[in-house]
Protein backbone atom coordinates (compact mmCIF):
# COMPACT_ATOMS: atom_id res chain seq x y z
CA UNK A 1 0.00 0.00 0.00
CA UNK A 2 1.17 3.39 -1.04
CA UNK A 3 2.73 6.06 1.63
CA UNK A 4 0.06 9.07 1.81
CA UNK A 5 1.00 12.14 0.45
CA UNK A 6 2.59 14.78 3.07
CA UNK A 7 0.05 17.66 2.73
CA UNK A 8 2.02 19.79 5.17
CA UNK A 9 1.89 20.14 8.93
CA UNK A 10 -0.53 18.35 10.96
CA UNK A 11 -2.86 20.46 13.42
CA UNK A 12 -0.76 19.52 16.21
CA UNK A 13 2.25 20.64 15.05
CA UNK A 14 0.28 23.93 13.48
CA UNK A 15 -0.72 24.18 17.04
CA UNK A 16 2.74 23.95 18.76
CA UNK A 17 4.09 26.72 15.92
CA UNK A 18 1.14 29.12 16.58
CA UNK A 19 1.93 28.64 20.64
CA UNK A 20 5.85 29.02 20.26
CA UNK A 21 5.03 32.71 18.40
CA UNK A 22 4.62 33.93 21.60
CA UNK A 23 8.33 33.24 22.49
CA UNK A 24 9.86 34.93 19.55
CA UNK A 25 11.55 37.02 21.61
CA UNK A 26 13.13 34.60 23.81
CA UNK A 27 13.94 32.70 20.85
CA UNK A 28 16.22 35.66 19.07
CA UNK A 29 18.01 35.97 21.94
CA UNK A 30 18.84 32.41 21.72
CA UNK A 31 20.31 32.51 18.10
CA UNK A 32 21.83 35.60 18.40
CA UNK A 33 23.58 34.17 21.62
CA UNK A 34 24.30 30.89 19.63
CA UNK A 35 25.43 32.67 16.45
CA UNK A 36 28.08 34.09 18.57
CA UNK A 37 29.10 31.45 21.04
CA UNK A 38 29.36 28.24 18.80
CA UNK A 39 32.12 27.88 16.80
CA UNK A 40 32.92 31.79 16.52
CA UNK A 41 35.79 31.38 13.82
CA UNK A 42 32.64 30.88 11.56
CA UNK A 43 31.12 34.01 12.23
CA UNK A 44 31.39 36.97 10.17
CA UNK A 45 28.57 39.06 10.47
CA UNK A 46 31.11 42.33 10.67
CA UNK A 47 29.32 44.61 8.40
CA UNK A 48 25.63 43.93 9.89
CA UNK A 49 24.93 46.33 12.79
CA UNK A 50 23.55 44.30 15.95
CA UNK A 51 20.56 45.60 15.82
CA UNK A 52 19.87 44.49 11.90
CA UNK A 53 21.03 41.45 12.93
CA UNK A 54 18.65 41.06 15.54
CA UNK A 55 16.14 42.37 13.26
CA UNK A 56 16.71 39.20 10.50
CA UNK A 57 16.88 36.42 13.00
CA UNK A 58 13.81 37.52 15.03
CA UNK A 59 11.88 37.63 11.49
CA UNK A 60 13.42 34.57 9.96
CA UNK A 61 12.23 32.51 13.15
CA UNK A 62 8.84 34.21 12.67
CA UNK A 63 8.86 32.66 9.16
CA UNK A 64 9.85 29.19 10.68
CA UNK A 65 6.85 29.14 12.88
CA UNK A 66 4.32 30.62 10.23
CA UNK A 67 5.12 28.32 7.86
CA UNK A 68 4.92 25.72 10.70
CA UNK A 69 1.34 26.95 11.63
CA UNK A 70 0.35 26.88 8.16
CA UNK A 71 -0.45 30.70 7.69
CA UNK A 72 2.25 30.95 4.77
CA UNK A 73 3.72 28.24 2.45
CA UNK A 74 5.88 27.34 -0.08
CA UNK A 75 9.39 27.84 2.01
CA UNK A 76 11.75 27.56 -1.03
CA UNK A 77 10.57 30.66 -2.50
CA UNK A 78 10.24 32.17 0.85
CA UNK A 79 10.14 36.15 0.27
CA UNK A 80 11.48 36.62 4.19
CA UNK A 81 14.76 34.32 3.20
CA UNK A 82 15.18 35.64 0.10
CA UNK A 83 15.07 39.57 1.07
CA UNK A 84 17.90 38.40 3.88
CA UNK A 85 19.76 36.75 1.35
CA UNK A 86 19.92 39.76 -0.88
CA UNK A 87 20.44 42.00 1.81
CA UNK A 88 23.48 39.85 3.42
CA UNK A 89 25.12 39.19 -0.14
CA UNK A 90 25.05 42.97 -0.93
CA UNK A 91 26.53 43.30 2.82
CA UNK A 92 29.11 40.84 2.10
CA UNK A 93 28.56 38.46 4.92
CA UNK A 94 29.36 34.78 3.38
CA UNK A 95 26.71 32.66 2.64
CA UNK A 96 28.28 29.62 4.97
CA UNK A 97 27.62 32.00 7.64
CA UNK A 98 24.06 32.49 6.50
CA UNK A 99 23.05 28.61 6.09
CA UNK A 100 24.96 27.88 10.05
CA UNK A 101 22.26 30.79 11.30
CA UNK A 102 19.27 28.99 9.33
CA UNK A 103 20.32 25.69 10.71
CA UNK A 104 20.94 27.22 14.63
CA UNK A 105 17.49 28.62 13.73
CA UNK A 106 15.68 25.28 12.72
CA UNK A 107 17.52 23.59 15.85
CA UNK A 108 16.00 26.61 18.10
CA UNK A 109 12.74 26.11 17.06
CA UNK A 110 12.89 22.57 16.90
CA UNK A 111 13.90 22.41 20.39
CA UNK A 112 11.11 24.89 21.29
CA UNK A 113 8.01 22.80 19.60
CA UNK A 114 9.05 19.98 21.48
CA UNK A 115 9.38 21.48 24.89
CA UNK A 116 5.52 22.48 24.23
CA UNK A 117 4.94 18.61 23.05
CA UNK A 118 4.44 16.45 26.04
CA UNK A 119 1.10 15.25 25.00
CA UNK A 120 1.60 14.32 21.59
CA UNK A 121 1.70 10.84 20.56
CA UNK A 122 5.10 9.09 20.04
CA UNK A 123 4.42 9.75 16.12
CA UNK A 124 3.99 12.64 16.17
CA UNK A 125 7.45 13.54 17.60
CA UNK A 126 8.74 12.03 14.54
CA UNK A 127 6.31 14.79 12.31
CA UNK A 128 7.91 17.54 14.13
CA UNK A 129 11.25 16.87 12.69
CA UNK A 130 9.92 16.24 9.22
CA UNK A 131 7.77 19.22 9.31
CA UNK A 132 10.64 21.71 10.96
CA UNK A 133 13.65 20.72 8.88
CA UNK A 134 11.29 21.04 5.59
CA UNK A 135 10.88 24.05 5.91
CA UNK A 136 14.38 25.03 7.41
CA UNK A 137 15.55 23.38 3.86
CA UNK A 138 13.20 25.63 2.01
CA UNK A 139 14.31 28.20 3.52
CA UNK A 140 17.38 27.82 2.56
CA UNK A 141 16.78 27.09 -0.75
CA UNK A 142 15.42 30.24 -1.00
CA UNK A 143 18.45 32.02 0.82
CA UNK A 144 20.93 30.57 -1.22
CA UNK A 145 18.47 31.42 -4.93
CA UNK A 146 18.29 35.05 -3.84
CA UNK A 147 21.95 35.63 -2.66
CA UNK A 148 23.68 33.62 -5.77
CA UNK A 149 21.54 35.91 -7.56
CA UNK A 150 22.84 39.21 -5.99
CA UNK A 151 25.69 38.17 -6.06
CA UNK A 152 26.00 37.66 -9.45
CA UNK A 153 24.09 40.86 -10.54
CA UNK A 154 26.90 42.59 -8.21
CA UNK A 155 29.69 40.37 -10.28
CA UNK A 156 27.80 42.23 -13.90
CA UNK A 157 27.22 45.57 -12.36
CA UNK A 158 31.05 45.80 -11.45
CA UNK A 159 31.98 44.62 -14.84
CA UNK A 160 29.86 47.17 -16.45
CA UNK A 161 31.46 49.81 -14.09
CA UNK A 162 35.18 48.22 -14.92
CA UNK A 163 34.53 48.02 -18.44
CA UNK A 164 32.99 51.47 -18.55
CA UNK A 165 36.13 53.14 -16.35
CA UNK A 166 38.68 51.32 -19.40
CA UNK A 167 36.61 52.51 -22.37
CA UNK A 168 36.65 56.07 -21.04
CA UNK A 169 40.60 56.18 -20.49
CA UNK A 170 41.11 54.34 -24.16
CA UNK A 171 39.09 57.62 -25.33
CA UNK A 172 41.16 59.98 -23.26
CA UNK A 173 38.97 60.87 -20.23
CA UNK A 174 42.14 60.43 -18.00
CA UNK A 175 43.37 64.10 -19.34
CA UNK A 176 41.20 65.19 -16.58
CA UNK A 177 43.33 64.74 -13.83
CA UNK A 178 40.43 63.88 -10.62
CA UNK A 179 39.31 61.23 -13.36
CA UNK A 180 42.47 59.39 -14.03
CA UNK A 181 42.40 59.37 -9.91
CA UNK A 182 39.41 57.77 -9.60
CA UNK A 183 40.21 55.12 -12.49
CA UNK A 184 43.57 54.24 -10.83
CA UNK A 185 41.48 54.01 -7.37
CA UNK A 186 39.42 52.00 -8.94
CA UNK A 187 40.96 49.83 -11.45
CA UNK A 188 43.78 49.17 -8.74
CA UNK A 189 46.43 51.08 -10.83
CA UNK A 190 49.11 53.25 -9.82
CA UNK A 191 48.00 57.29 -10.84
CA UNK A 192 51.81 58.03 -12.10
CA UNK A 193 53.93 56.79 -13.66
CA UNK A 194 54.81 54.70 -16.98
CA UNK A 195 52.13 52.46 -18.96
CA UNK A 196 52.17 50.36 -22.40
CA UNK A 197 49.32 49.41 -23.69
CA UNK A 198 49.09 45.91 -25.55
CA UNK A 199 46.65 44.94 -28.19
CA UNK A 200 45.62 41.31 -29.27
CA UNK A 201 43.62 40.58 -32.30
CA UNK A 202 40.30 39.02 -31.32
CA UNK A 203 38.93 38.42 -27.97
CA UNK A 204 39.73 35.70 -25.31
CA UNK A 205 41.43 33.03 -25.49
CA UNK A 206 43.49 34.62 -27.74
CA UNK A 207 45.58 35.35 -24.55
CA UNK A 208 46.20 32.40 -21.90
CA UNK A 209 43.52 32.69 -18.93
CA UNK A 210 44.36 34.04 -15.79
CA UNK A 211 46.98 36.68 -17.78
CA UNK A 212 45.69 39.49 -15.45
CA UNK A 213 46.45 37.29 -12.42
CA UNK A 214 50.10 35.45 -13.09
CA UNK A 215 51.33 39.03 -14.32
CA UNK A 216 50.13 40.32 -10.77
CA UNK A 217 51.92 37.12 -9.01
CA UNK A 218 54.88 38.76 -10.48
CA UNK A 219 53.87 42.14 -9.08
CA UNK A 220 53.64 43.49 -12.79
CA UNK A 221 49.76 45.55 -12.49
CA UNK A 222 47.86 45.32 -15.11
CA UNK A 223 43.73 45.07 -16.40
CA UNK A 224 42.68 43.46 -19.61
CA UNK A 225 39.63 43.90 -21.30
CA UNK A 226 38.02 42.73 -24.36
CA UNK A 227 36.60 44.44 -26.72
CA UNK A 228 34.42 43.36 -30.15
CA UNK A 229 37.45 42.64 -32.21
CA UNK A 230 40.36 42.79 -29.87
CA UNK A 231 41.55 42.43 -26.26
CA UNK A 232 43.10 45.31 -24.69
CA UNK A 233 45.95 45.25 -21.68
CA UNK A 234 46.73 48.48 -19.74
CA UNK A 235 50.03 47.10 -18.57
CA UNK A 236 51.74 49.58 -15.50
CA UNK A 237 55.52 49.70 -15.58
CA UNK A 238 56.40 50.93 -12.44
CA UNK A 239 59.94 51.67 -12.80
CA UNK A 240 60.31 48.07 -14.62
CA UNK A 241 61.94 47.55 -17.71
CA UNK A 242 59.68 47.22 -20.18
CA UNK A 243 61.88 44.59 -21.95
CA UNK A 244 61.39 42.57 -19.13
CA UNK A 245 57.66 43.01 -18.76
CA UNK A 246 57.20 42.71 -22.18
CA UNK A 247 58.89 39.31 -21.93
CA UNK A 248 56.10 38.12 -19.58
CA UNK A 249 53.38 38.84 -21.64
CA UNK A 250 54.69 37.53 -24.79
CA UNK A 251 54.97 33.59 -23.34
CA UNK A 252 51.37 34.53 -22.66
CA UNK A 253 49.90 35.62 -26.39
CA UNK A 254 48.40 33.23 -28.11
CA UNK A 255 47.67 34.72 -31.53
CA UNK A 256 48.42 38.28 -32.85
CA UNK A 257 49.56 40.97 -30.31
CA UNK A 258 51.53 44.52 -30.72
CA UNK A 259 52.39 46.55 -27.57
CA UNK A 260 52.63 50.74 -27.73
CA UNK A 261 56.37 52.42 -26.62
CA UNK A 262 56.02 53.32 -23.35
CA UNK A 263 53.83 56.62 -22.47
CA UNK A 264 54.39 59.27 -18.99
CA UNK A 265 50.84 57.96 -17.13
CA UNK A 266 47.19 57.42 -17.64
CA UNK A 267 46.81 60.46 -19.25
CA UNK A 268 48.47 59.03 -22.13
CA UNK A 269 46.81 55.81 -22.32
CA UNK A 270 44.35 56.82 -25.55
CA UNK A 271 47.68 57.99 -27.44
CA UNK A 272 49.23 54.53 -26.39
CA UNK A 273 46.41 52.69 -27.20
CA UNK A 274 45.96 54.19 -30.72
CA UNK A 275 49.51 53.26 -31.33
CA UNK A 276 49.27 49.83 -30.18
CA UNK A 277 46.20 49.14 -32.67
CA UNK A 278 48.42 50.67 -35.38
CA UNK A 279 50.88 48.37 -34.90
CA UNK A 280 48.98 45.19 -34.78
CA UNK A 281 47.30 46.20 -38.53
CA UNK A 282 50.94 46.06 -39.61
CA UNK A 283 51.17 42.53 -39.19
CA UNK A 284 50.08 39.93 -41.48
CA UNK A 285 47.61 37.78 -41.32
CA UNK A 286 49.48 34.30 -40.38
CA UNK A 287 51.75 36.50 -37.62
CA UNK A 288 52.09 34.94 -34.51
CA UNK A 289 53.05 36.43 -31.02
CA UNK A 290 54.06 39.99 -29.99
CA UNK A 291 55.81 42.16 -32.17
CA UNK A 292 56.69 46.05 -30.59
CA UNK A 293 55.52 49.24 -32.74
CA UNK A 294 59.26 50.24 -33.29
CA UNK A 295 59.71 46.88 -35.16
CA UNK A 296 56.87 48.10 -37.32
CA UNK A 297 57.83 51.51 -37.89
CA UNK A 298 57.49 51.59 -41.80
CA UNK A 299 54.66 49.84 -41.98
CA UNK A 300 53.31 52.01 -39.52
CA UNK A 301 54.18 54.89 -41.99
CA UNK A 302 52.10 53.35 -44.58
CA UNK A 303 49.11 52.90 -42.53
CA UNK A 304 49.20 56.41 -41.01
CA UNK A 305 48.97 58.04 -45.28
CA UNK A 306 47.12 55.56 -47.01
CA UNK A 307 46.03 57.88 -49.73
CA UNK A 308 50.20 58.68 -50.12
CA UNK A 309 50.92 55.33 -49.74
CA UNK A 310 48.55 54.16 -52.76
CA UNK A 311 50.24 56.86 -55.07
CA UNK A 312 53.56 55.50 -54.03
CA UNK A 313 52.96 51.94 -54.97
CA UNK A 314 51.20 53.11 -58.35
CA UNK A 315 54.42 55.04 -59.22
CA UNK A 316 56.58 52.94 -57.96
CA UNK A 317 55.46 49.73 -59.18
CA UNK A 318 52.45 50.42 -61.19
CA UNK A 319 53.81 49.11 -64.61
CA UNK A 320 54.87 45.66 -62.84
CA UNK A 321 51.43 45.67 -60.56
CA UNK A 322 49.73 45.89 -64.16
CA UNK A 323 50.88 42.84 -65.47
CA UNK A 324 49.37 39.27 -65.74
CA UNK A 325 49.19 37.63 -62.39
CA UNK A 326 51.70 34.90 -62.85
CA UNK A 327 54.42 37.56 -64.64
CA UNK A 328 53.75 40.06 -62.26
CA UNK A 329 54.01 37.36 -59.16
CA UNK A 330 57.55 36.00 -60.07
CA UNK A 331 58.79 39.49 -60.57
CA UNK A 332 57.69 40.86 -57.57
CA UNK A 333 58.80 37.62 -55.46
CA UNK A 334 62.36 38.37 -57.23
CA UNK A 335 62.33 41.93 -56.48
CA UNK A 336 61.76 41.11 -52.94
CA UNK A 337 64.56 38.43 -52.45
CA UNK A 338 67.14 40.59 -54.24
CA UNK A 339 66.16 43.44 -51.56
CA UNK A 340 66.19 40.76 -48.95
CA UNK A 341 70.10 39.66 -49.75
CA UNK A 342 71.39 43.07 -50.01
CA UNK A 343 70.72 43.42 -53.96
CA UNK A 344 73.14 40.50 -54.60
CA UNK A 345 72.03 38.79 -57.43
CA UNK A 346 74.01 35.58 -56.67
CA UNK A 347 72.44 35.63 -53.39
CA UNK A 348 68.94 35.44 -54.06
CA UNK A 349 69.09 33.26 -56.27
CA UNK A 350 68.86 29.80 -53.86
CA UNK A 351 66.38 31.45 -52.25
CA UNK A 352 64.26 31.28 -55.75
CA UNK A 353 65.18 27.98 -56.52
CA UNK A 354 66.77 29.45 -59.97
CA UNK A 355 70.35 30.33 -61.74
CA UNK A 356 71.60 33.68 -60.85
CA UNK A 357 71.57 35.00 -64.32
CA UNK A 358 67.81 34.26 -64.07
CA UNK A 359 67.73 36.72 -61.30
CA UNK A 360 69.35 39.58 -63.47
CA UNK A 361 67.10 38.89 -66.41
CA UNK A 362 64.11 39.61 -64.66
CA UNK A 363 65.57 42.33 -62.79
CA UNK A 364 66.70 44.30 -65.80
CA UNK A 365 62.71 43.35 -66.86
CA UNK A 366 61.41 44.93 -63.66
CA UNK A 367 64.44 48.03 -64.51
CA UNK A 368 62.48 48.33 -68.16
CA UNK A 369 58.74 48.12 -67.18
CA UNK A 370 59.73 51.03 -64.70
CA UNK A 371 62.20 53.09 -67.17
CA UNK A 372 64.40 53.29 -63.99
CA UNK A 373 67.47 51.64 -62.78
CA UNK A 374 67.31 49.80 -59.74
CA UNK A 375 70.51 51.12 -58.32
CA UNK A 376 70.88 53.82 -55.48
CA UNK A 377 69.31 54.16 -52.02
CA UNK A 378 66.70 56.11 -52.89
CA UNK A 379 65.31 53.55 -55.35
CA UNK A 380 66.37 51.21 -52.97
CA UNK A 381 63.76 52.89 -50.02
CA UNK A 382 60.76 53.12 -52.20
CA UNK A 383 60.84 49.66 -53.78
CA UNK A 384 61.07 48.22 -49.96
CA UNK A 385 58.68 50.59 -49.17
CA UNK A 386 56.34 49.84 -52.20
CA UNK A 387 56.02 46.13 -51.72
CA UNK A 388 55.88 46.52 -47.79
CA UNK A 389 52.49 48.43 -48.68
CA UNK A 390 51.73 45.59 -50.83
CA UNK A 391 52.19 43.35 -48.02
CA UNK A 392 49.82 45.34 -45.85
CA UNK A 393 46.84 45.03 -48.33
CA UNK A 394 47.16 48.53 -50.11
CA UNK A 395 45.19 48.57 -53.19
CA UNK A 396 46.83 48.19 -56.83
CA UNK A 397 45.99 49.55 -59.52
CA UNK A 398 43.25 48.02 -61.76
Amino acid sequence: MAAPEHTGPTAGIRQLAAACRAEIPVLTRRLISAIFTDIPEWTDYSPVSREELRNGCRSYLTRVLDLLAGDVSVPDRDDVAAAIGRNRAAQGVPLEVMLRTFRLGGQIVWEALLDRADDLAPGEFREIGVATWSVIDGMSSALVTSYRNTELEQVRRDERRRHGLIEDLLAGRAHDATFAARAARELNLPAHGAYLVVAVRGIRPVMQLGTETALAALGIRSVWHDRVDSTVGLVSLELRDSFAVLQQIRSRVLGQAAASPSVPGLAQIDTAHALAMLALETLPTATKGLVLLEERYPEALLLRSPDLTELMVARTLGPVLALPAKERDVLLQTLAAWLAENCSAANAAPRLHCHRNTVINRLQRISALLGRSLEGQRCYLELSLALAALELGVPTPD
